[in-house]
Parts: C-alpha cells; structure tokens; sequence
C-alpha cells in the first residue's frame, strides 16, 4: 500500500513538472517573440520556502511575465468569475490560480494567501488592489502589511514596465512589439528586487511599512522601464 501511495505521487509530482515547464515554455516563447520581453532579477526569489511577491498591476499580461520572470512555479489570486467556465477553470486551479471574490488583498485574498503561504508556496500579489488605470502606481492597500504580519514570509518586489501600453484596461487587442521588428511601446520589462524580510516591514508603522514598500517596488519600475527594449 505504502509503495502504491508513493508511486502515484511520483507519478503526479512528474505529470504537474512536465506541464509547468510545457507552460513555461510556451508563454517564454509568446512574451520574448510578440512583446519582446526583457527580465532580471530573478535569483533574488528564494528557491524553497514561502515567499510573497509583490509587485505593479498594469495589465492582464502581468501574472504570467512574472511568473516567467521569477522562474520558480508561482501560486495566484483570480476573481471567481473566471472559474465558471468548466475548462477555464480546470486550466487556472493547473497552473497555480486560487479563486477569490475580489482583486487585490481583501479578507479573502488574505485568507487563501496565507494558506497557500502556510504550504511553502510562493505567492504573486498585486497590494494595489487592481490595475492601474494610466500606468502608474497607486497607493497600496493596507491588507498587505496585515498579510506580512500574518504570514511573516519572505517580501519580494517587483516592478512591470510597459505591460501598460501593450494591454491597458480599456484595450481589448494587445499592442504587439515583435521580436525581430523595430521596438515600440508594446514591449515590456520585468525586475525582480532584493527580498526584505518581513520583520523589517512589521516593526514600522503602518504609514512606513507602506511607503518602504511602495518605494521598493518603484526602483524595480525603473530597473524595468530600462531594460525594456526601446529600439
């Protein structure tokens, strides 16, 4: 019994490895060829451990750039809404999406984060509450330094450049930036930061654990904006 136990999760263990790199791999070939995406960074995602990214929302493109970016299976938040499609929703629970009511970190999304935290996962959270409506930054939602309390893992920033311009919220077709034509504005950059250790933002008020935050994530905007290709 105990053997046949072990076998099926070897089994499963490969099954769910060899479809995350057939995903890896065919969004890395989508990202790099149609938006020309450049990345850095992504030694500073601790391999093992729970981990609690944080980054910039731009767009819908942004999970997936950082995941590519991060290069280590990543867990995510989305609305509900998204799983009542029966092969929607078998895709996003397969690829590491976790339901939930709302965007950004309300009770909920506190909730589920700090499960799949609990189980040494790493965790993508966008602390703004939802995309940006002009690209830039907005302030962030108190949730996530309750969220850091709680789970005391490991912070991670990130920052996102041009996700903005090459699918905004109010666009429905992406503004492609090919690989091997001239870069315009639809080309996109990803920077992962150094991680600071939660300790360091719960000791500060709340006012300050925010705006250290913030501000980490902003230099890794500008560390994106400027490897983002421009020509």
């Amino acid at each position: 019994m105990k053997a046949g136990i072990f076998d099926y999760k070897f089994v499963r263990e490969q099954l769910n490895s060899f479809w995350y790199g057939l995903n890896y791999t065919s969004y890395n070939c989508i990202y790099t060829f149609l938006f020309s995406l450049r990345k850095q960074g992504w030694k500073n995602v601790p391999r093992k451990g729970p981990v609690l990214l944080v980054a910039n929302h731009q767009s819908f493109l942004d999970p997936i750039g950082v995941g590519l970016t991060a290069c280590r299976e990543l867990s995510y938040l989305a609305r509900k809404s998204l799983f009542k499609k029966p092969f929607l929703d078998v895709y996003l629970k397969s690829v590491g999406c976790c339901p939930v009511d709302l965007e950004g970190v309300a009770k909920e999304g506190i909730r589920s984060t700090l499960d799949l935290l609990s189980n040494g996962r790493a965790v993508l959270v966008f602390p703004e509450g939802t995309r940006s409506e002009d690209g830039l930054m907005q302030d962030l939602k108190p949730g996530i330094q309750l969220l850091i309390r709680k789970s005391n893992a490991i912070v991670v920033p990130v920052g996102i450049a041009g996700a903005h311009e090459a699918l905004s919220r109010d666009n429905f077709w992406p503004t492609l930036c090919p690989l091997f034509l001239r870069g315009n504005h639809g080309a996109i950059g990803i920077s992962i930061g150094p991680p600071i250790e939660a300790k360091i933002l719960t000791e500060l008020s709340r006012e300050d654990s925010l705006k250290l935050l913030k501000d980490s994530i902003n230099r890794e905007i500008i560390q994106a904006e400027h490897i983002r290709r421009k020509k």
